[in-house]
């Protein structure tokens, strides 16, 4: 319906109602607009709850939105989870999205179960910022995929820790690590950075020096996707897109609201995914497929070794 399209590309109220005015239709609520666009309510419950049988999911990016519902006649934050990931065919999909209290370790890892019941698979690497909550449910319900630190929120936080005017220096620097041509450069520069920061900036030489692993996991995959595992960009770009469609709603009046509108706005974004080019080439899959089996028969090696 037009009620509905409007719902979904985020129309303003007062601009629905010149709208639909101009069709004999005059002072449209806010609930009347919310009850005409529960035929949403089956399309993105649908979505929401379908196979993952497109996989493996190689790699997956995880970020969360925090949106202010109406709950027992007070408004409080409730966290909106999102995942989002590379099928087989090397096309990004929108896995899943929940709406949680919060991005507790409790929250996360029951998203992820439902993500896997669902037939979420052979997950390579994730990508998320370092909330805790995250990495709890990685190692709970992943554990055998590797945790990919996101290098822009890990730079907020070393912006943090030095003087505005010191950060062009120290960024400069730290950008130099991802700037390489190979893993083995990639490390040897990063060590060179903590060996910069121990003379400029002991502080932040040891918060890096212990966040390396971490936040340099996408060296063990092809390079040719490097930037698009490195950080939580790419989804940051679908985070201003769910804005600018619920800014216009502000407080949203329950959870299924949000379901509603989030929800539909992703199914929207995940058919433009599969039309568009692929994501990553099924050259780079291959590769990411052998250099598993690679660290699987080392690790079979070596623990046959110490035995």
């Amino acid at each position: 319906t037009v009620i509905a399209t409007c719902y979904l590309k985020g129309v303003s109220t007062r601009r629905m109602n010149d709208l639909v005015a101009s069709l004999g239709i005059n002072n449209l609520s806010k609930s009347q607009v919310s009850e005409m666009a529960k035929d949403l309510d089956l399309m993105v419950e649908d979505f929401r709850t379908r196979p993952l049988d497109t996989g493996p999911y190689l790699y997956v990016s995880c970020d969360a939105l925090t949106m202010k519902v109406r709950e027992g006649g007070r408004v409080v934050k409730t966290s909106v989870l999102l995942a989002t990931g590379v099928n087989a065919e090397g096309y990004r999909e929108l896995l899943g999205m929940q709406v949680a209290t919060s991005e507790s370790a409790s929250s996360w890892t029951g998203f992820f179960r439902d993500l896997k019941a669902r037939g979420l698979n052979e997950v390579y690497l994730v990508t998320s910022d370092a909330h805790l909550g995250i990495q709890h449910a990685i190692s709970d319900v992943l554990p055998n995929a590797s945790w990919q630190r996101c290098r822009t929120h890990f730079a907020k936080n070393l912006s943090a820790m030095v003087p505005k005017t010191q950060w062009p220096t120290l960024s400069a620097m730290f950008h130099t690590i991802f700037q390489q041509p190979d893993s083995e450069s990639v490390w040897s520069q990063a060590k060179e950075v903590v060996t910069f920061c121990e003379q400029k900036f002991p502080h932040v030489a040891d918060y890096l020096e212990e966040a390396l692993d971490e936040l340099l996991a996408f060296t063990n995959t092809p390079k040719s996707v490097w930037k698009k595992i490195w950080s939580n960009n790419p989804t940051e770009r679908l985070n201003r897109e769910i804005r600018r469609r619920t800014d216009v709603v502000g407080i949203f009046p329950n959870r299924d609201a949000v379901l509603r509108l989030v929800g539909a706005v992703l199914a929207e974004q995940h058919d433009d995914w599969i039309q568009q080019n692929r994501y990553m080439s099924l050259t780079s899959l291959e590769q990411t497929k052998a250099m598993i089996t690679a660290n699987v028969i080392d690790a079979d090696t070596t623990t046959k070794e110490v035995a």
